[in-house]
């Protein structure tokens, strides 16, 4: 028997295994793909933080002086 024919009794038989595996199948191929991608494109620098006396002003809604 073919391993495609077994591959589809599997999912006839068990979808709701069938879904779980291919769900965990993109968890583990997606960060060994996105991750060097995003590294190349230098999308991950850092952002500079804002000074924290902004932030609060801006939250508390007071302006600096």
């Amino acid at each position: 028997m073919a391993v495609m024919e077994k591959l589809k009794i599997f999912v006839v038989q068990e979808p709701v295994v069938a879904a779980s595996c291919l769900i965990a199948g993109f968890g583990l191929f997606l960060p060994a793909v996105v991750r060097p991608i995003l590294d190349s494109m230098d999308s991950s620098k850092q952002v500079p933080q804002p000074a924290l006396r902004d932030v609060v002003s801006g939250v508390t809604g007071k302006k600096r002086g």
